[in-house]
């Protein structure tokens, strides 16, 4: 008889999750699925809102990366307010997403992947945590967990807390960055620059020993796509999009952000409230492209710092064309922690951070509004439609998550057909298969968002788990 496995949930994500696995007779894997278990419904009841909350209120999507939901929120409302803000308000924006992405990366890897990284795969699963890495590692735990905390510091230095600041706003920025703050945030630098390189060439050095995950984990051709500057540079706030193949050639360039729903399709499917993204010209599900720092790193052609330049050829040199494998995804995270402490370290003596011109006043000029910024896993996309009192009439958030979802799936396909074999299945290799997805860091609070109507499955238990009534719409 045919056997299905269950993983339930995906542990040492952000959010609820199961994986199917499906076995025939034999026991081999005929299909695995990932399934986002949990819905939000963000985009419904943001509704009726007006545009000046929508920073606050679409932050509190996600506890982990708020930031980046803030931001975005503020650049589709500085598009419909049709606004320039000052450069100041730029510039401390950016501070803050570096801030964003710097305690993100560091919570994923130092948190979530080192103990599969550093303890083993098939380590005991009761030791195979942070808790476990702090007992064998203490000094990498510690400086890991401090790692993060400077990333959190320049996010309250700047928006009053850590998580959930109500800072940025469409036209700008509430308040600067004051002196006592850029002393401490230079005070920081010599620590967090010395551990992200240390962390980077620790995980260059357990490439060789983890050199069957780097060709199984979610190893495959696909697209990849971004935001980069003008000049093909790595860029997290500003640029333009670009898609690359999995041979590293440039299929489309310097798209406007304004213009994403031309460019990319979005399908849903029954098993999941996770939307499923596509790149329009080659369709459903063809179309499948990753986001996040993997692709930022194969799309992008310099950093422009020299640290950082130097490690992203070292990257590049694991692809031919790109890094197609999703076990990169830490690498590439790393590399984009170097990165962003030396982009603030270039920016600590500019006079622009602790300026009062901060915002641009202006009522509704437009009716609708794309505010794009890249989010620690990938290019965020909030779109909002007014009425002419700015009152909210459709949104549509477009998350880094969900646009994974299709090489998730494919992950999980690869992983689960390499190792389980038969009917005997170990925990070690259902654990890969939850690592597998872990690389690419899902914030699945973030990204279920349903189109049409919501798929739900209900089923009522009595005290001994039979189930008396059962309720399946969608």
């Amino acid at each position: 008889m045919a056997q299905r496995i269950v993983i339930d949930p995906v542990s040492r994500i952000e959010g609820h999750a199961k994986i199917t696995i499906q076995l025939d007779d034999e026991g081999g894997v005929v299909d695995a699925r990932f399934h986002v278990t949990e819905f939000r419904g963000f985009e419904k009841f943001c509704e009726g809102r007006p545009l000046g909350e929508m920073p606050g209120i679409t932050g509190r999507v996600c506890g982990i990366c708020p930031v980046s939901h803030l931001l975005a929120s503020a650049k589709a409302g500085d598009q419909i307010l049709a606004v320039s803000i000052p450069p100041a308000a730029e510039k401390l924006r950016r501070l803050m997403n570096l801030g964003q992405i710097i305690q993100s990366h560091a919570l994923s890897f130092f948190h979530l992947s080192s103990p599969d990284l550093l303890l083993g795969f098939d380590a005991d699963p009761a030791k195979r945590n942070i808790f476990g890495l702090i007992a064998a590692q203490p000094d990498l735990a510690r400086s890991g967990i401090r790692l993060r905390q400077f990333g959190q510091e320049i996010i309250e230095l700047l928006g009053g807390k850590k998580i959930h600041p109500a800072w940025a706003v469409p036209g700008g920025v509430r308040a600067p960055l004051s002196e006592e703050g850029r002393k401490r945030i230079i005070q920081w630098l010599p620590e967090v620059r010395q551990t992200s390189i240390e962390a980077l060439k620790l995980f260059k050095s357990l490439l060789k020993k983890h050199k069957a995950e780097t060709q199984i984990f979610g190893n495959f051709s696909s697209l990849f796509m971004g935001l980069v500057a003008a000049d093909g540079g790595w860029e997290h706030y500003g640029g333009k999009l670009r898609f690359m193949d999995g041979s590293g050639n440039i299929l489309a360039d310097q798209i406007d952000p304004a213009s994403y729903h031309e460019h990319i399709g979005e399908a849903t499917e029954k098993a999941s409230y996770l939307k499923s993204p596509y790149y329009r010209p080659l369709g459903y599900p063809d179309g499948m492209y990753r986001v996040g720092p993997l692709a930022r790193l194969n799309i992008c052609e310099k950093f422009g710092t020299p640290v950082a330049d130097e490690e992203l050829a070292g990257f590049k040199s694991h692809g031919r064309g790109a890094v197609t494998s999703s076990f990169m995804y830490h690498y590439a995270r790393l590399v984009e922690i170097i990165a962003g402490i030396e982009r603030i370290e270039l920016m600590m003596d500019d006079p622009d951070l602790l300026s009062n011109n901060l915002r641009a006043d202006a009522g509704i000029n437009k009716l609708e509004g794309v505010g794009v910024s890249e989010a620690p896993r990938g290019t965020l996309f909030h779109h909002y439609q007014v009425d002419e009192n700015g009152l909210i009439k459709k949104v549509n958030l477009l998350i880094a998550t969900g646009q994974n979802n299709l090489a998730m799936n494919r992950t999980v396909d690869q992983i689960a057909r390499h190792y389980i074999k038969g009917k005997t299945v170990s925990e070690p290799m259902l654990n890969r298969v939850e690592a597998g997805i872990r690389a690419f860091d899902p914030c699945l609070s973030c990204s279920t968002h349903a189109v049409g109507q919501m798929p739900l499955h209900v089923q009522v238990l009595d005290a001994g788990g039979a189930i008396v009534n059962e309720v399946t719409r969608g």
